[in-house]
């Protein structure tokens, strides 16, 4: 869970200038190759991908629900559109790009933009994969001086023949193109000065250019400009008509779609100040759709959301819509001024640019993630579908083959009978329904009358009547002389879960009693080691692959949490983490030694430096609560547990008893002596709570903690140069125990703030005082 202080949204108006025509700059260096690509592998005029291009970043950039997604030519849909080319012809392939925005338009007016993001996974990794191969196969031919044929089949069949007659040096240009593509990341990160900003695409295509001067290859022709042509409708059977219009409607929607929601993860990681508005799905549709009319009544090729466009949108520091805005209006000022540096591509390149992009298309973390999931056969269906049929028939056909597998494993039930020395054993596997009672009734009638049985339910669902089948078994069991459990040996009713604890609402946490078994006293060792049975009974089995993976794959938490010791503080309950989400660190206070302190307090220096250096984490935060002993301890003067009131005139004792604890204490020295001097500034001690005042001197010293501690945490070398870096962010949290209530720091206006269950934030006070220099707030060096 990332953990960041709430934010404003920001206006329309309020544009980040200067990093908007930065990122912009960026995207329109990506876009204008990879749109002369996908026109050429699609077989239409190259200069539609340039007007899908302008289109797509002014027209979807102005209207779209998605601020930082960048539209263009989809790379979705090169097979779709190039059977079309083929089969149509180019003006009904605007046409029909055309009635798909209009389509597009309709369901965003509908508001079902969400339905998309229903579709399986398995499905959209197996269409893309599909599509990827497509593209890859038929680019090959052109880089090796050919032309694609028009099925991957044919392709693939054609192989042979196109590698012994290849062209003697397009060969050449597009290895040089590939080598370029996936070396520079590599060699720019070595490099500095503008060599850092120059896109993959732009220095592939640029260098492959410069390569080939003086050299007889084909290379780029744009037409003259001049006035599209209007429109028109394929000529052919109406329902295929439809069917075609349908395939390029649910493909541009799903990739705009999954590409809005790909972007917008990749936006929250960075900080609060810099995010944008979640997307809205149904808005981004009906951009989409606009889009695409203007698009194909302009002769343009069908538009899509792109996340490799996107994701560079974001990492070029864009800060607002303008970018994408800009990126379009950039590649019509090249489109006209330009024209004859483009004619001067190789067509190699440009090939070789799409190929690598169709390539990674097929991407082997999805298949693992499909097969863990027990989905590949879905996968696999529209993968093999997609390439040898097309786009929409795979996509049937793995929403055919998901349909069966989820009605197979509803109906897939086993059942089995052993006996053990205390008795038989009834396992039922897979879900209970109405169609299992006959192979459940013949399982439990082989159980000897007077015997005791165990029924376990491995399963998460039961219906009425296999329900109703096992009560009337067990009463009648029961009523024999034998003795029937349904669940486990815990003497749970038929009614609840298999696995659940029996705690209910009204249970009370504290030394409860659901987790020990009978056999263990009651003792708190009995507790802790009934909890452990309980873990291994309930939990284990739920977990264990997900642990299995993150045994085999090591941690790779992105966040720090530098927490108290207290045991009501709950670090995965209150951020709502699971295994290796957060690598914490707890210790009495949520204290942060500062650098040169005695090597007694370097355990938590050095796990701060394996989670910034090894770990690479994003986020640090430094969580305070409420009731605290450790800011207790630093308040009470004289005998443990006497309180002093804390005031200018009357200053706390040091704590000086020679003890492990008061040694350890003195590290919170800095925070009481941070809040006297805040009392020196004004009566409110320098501690802002944002909709309540602040309790007493004991919750004023846990907040004032917090940000002593963020100041500790920047004096240590490898988080300051993080944090100059801007790769590493750190944040301020203060749980109230009895309110179960979360604050993030605020650095801005030095104010804790709620955390909302809408995620929202209350807007900071009307009139916040100044807290005045060196009081809370204004020394945080974060």
């Amino acid at each position: 869970m990332k953990l960041r202080a709430p934010h404003t949204v920001r206006t329309p108006h309020d544009v980040r200038t200067p990093h908007d025509v930065s990122a912009s700059l960026t995207v329109f260096l990506i876009a204008v190759p990879l749109s002369l690509g996908i026109a050429l592998a699609t077989g239409a005029p190259l200069q539609s991908g340039l007007v899908a291009a302008v289109v797509g970043g002014i027209v979807a950039g102005s209207l779209g629900g998605a601020p930082l997604q960048v539209s263009g030519a989809a790379t979705s849909l090169v097979v779709v559109t190039a059977d079309l080319v083929h089969r149509y012809g180019w003006r009904a392939t605007c046409a029909v790009t055309v009635l798909a925005g209009l389509a597009q338009l309709l369901l965003g007016a509908l508001r079902v933009a969400r339905a998309a993001l229903a579709v399986s996974p398995a499905i959209v990794h197996g269409m893309l994969a599909g599509i990827g191969t497509v593209i890859a196969v038929g680019q090959l031919h052109v880089v090796l001086g050919g032309s694609p044929q028009n099925s991957t089949l044919a392709n693939l069949t054609a192989l042979p023949g196109q590698l012994t007659d290849s062209h003697p040096v397009t060969p050449l240009i597009g290895a040089v193109t590939v080598a370029v593509l996936l070396g520079w990341r590599r060699l720019r990160g070595r490099a500095g000065g503008m060599l850092r900003r120059i896109p993959a695409p732009l220095a592939a295509v640029a260098l492959a250019t410069a390569a080939s001067a003086g050299l007889s290859v084909p290379r780029v022709e744009l037409p003259a400009w001049q006035a599209p042509a209007l429109p028109q409708l394929p000529q052919g059977p109406v329902l295929g008509v439809a069917a075609v219009v349908l395939t390029v409607t649910l493909v541009a929607s799903m990739e705009s779609l999954l590409s809005a929601v790909a972007v917008d993860a990749l936006q929250a990681r960075l900080p609060a100040a810099e995010q944008v508005p979640p997307t809205r799905l149904d808005r981004e549709l009906l951009g989409q759709g606009a889009a695409n009319v203007a698009s194909g009544l302009l002769g343009g090729l069908p538009i899509a959301g792109g996340a490799m466009r996107g994701s560079a949108n974001v990492e070029a520091g864009a800060r607002s819509r303008g970018s994408t805005v800009l990126h379009g209006v950039w590649v019509l000022v090249c489109a006209g001024l330009a024209a004859g540096l483009l004619e001067a591509i190789p067509l190699a390149a440009l090939a070789a640019l799409v190929m690598l992009v169709g390539v990674r298309m097929v991407s082997f973390a999805h298949i693992r993630h499909v097969r863990r999931h027990r989905e590949f056969p879905v996968y696999a269906a529209t993968f093999g579908t997609v390439v040898v049929l097309g786009v929409l028939q795979g996509v049937a056909a793995g929403v055919a083959v998901a349909l069966f597998l989820a009605l197979r494993r509803l109906t897939r039930t086993r059942v089995t009978v052993t006996r053990g020395p205390h008795g038989h054993r009834v396992r039922v596997s897979g879900q209970l329904t109405f169609l299992a009672v006959p192979r459940l009734s013949r399982a439990l009638a082989q159980v000897p009358d007077g015997a005791d049985t165990v029924v376990e339910l491995d399963g998460s669902f039961m219906d009425h009547a296999a329900y109703e089948a096992l009560r009337a078994w067990s009463a009648r069991h029961r009523s024999r002389g034998g003795r029937a459990v349904v669940g486990d040996d815990a003497g749970r009713a038929l009614g609840e879960p298999a696995g659940a604890h029996t705690c209910h609402p009204w249970t009370p946490w504290r030394n409860h009693h659901c987790t020990r078994p009978d056999a263990l006293p009651a003792t708190a060792a009995g507790q802790l080691l009934g909890g452990v049975s309980a873990f291994q009974r309930n939990t284990a089995p739920l977990v264990r692959e997900e642990l299995a993976r993150l045994a085999r794959e090591g941690q790779r938490p992105t966040q720090l949490f530098l927490t108290c010791a207290d045991s009501r503080l709950v670090t995965s309950m209150i951020t709502s983490s699971g295994p290796g989400d957060l690598f914490t660190v707890r210790n009495v206070g949520n204290l942060m030694p500062p650098p040169g302190s005695d090597a007694s307090c370097d355990s938590v220096a050095a796990a701060v430096e394996y989670a910034v250096e090894v770990l690479e984490v994003s986020s640090i935060t430094v969580c305070g609560h409420s009731g605290c002993g450790a800011m207790q301890a630093l308040l009470t003067a004289g005998e443990p547990g006497t309180p002093t009131p804390l005031t200018p005139s009357n200053p706390p004792t040091s704590l000086t008893a020679p003890t492990p604890l008061t040694r350890w204490l003195r590290h919170g020295r800095p925070s009481l002596a941070r809040m006297g001097r805040a009392y020196e500034a004004g009566p409110a001690g320098g501690v802002t709570l944002a909709d309540r005042p602040v309790t007493d001197d004991h919750e004023r010293l846990s907040l004032v903690n917090v940000v002593q501690q963020l100041d500790h945490l920047t004096a240590h070398p490898c988080v300051a140069r993080r944090v100059r870096e801007g790769t590493l962010h750190l944040h301020g949290m203060y749980f109230h125990v009895g309110e179960a209530q979360a604050y993030i720091l605020d650095r801005a206006t030095g104010t804790f703030r709620a955390v909302r269950p809408d995620g929202a934030s209350p807007p900071p006070p009307a009139a916040a005082p100044d807290p005045g220099p060196d009081t809370y707030g204004l020394t945080t060096k974060v």
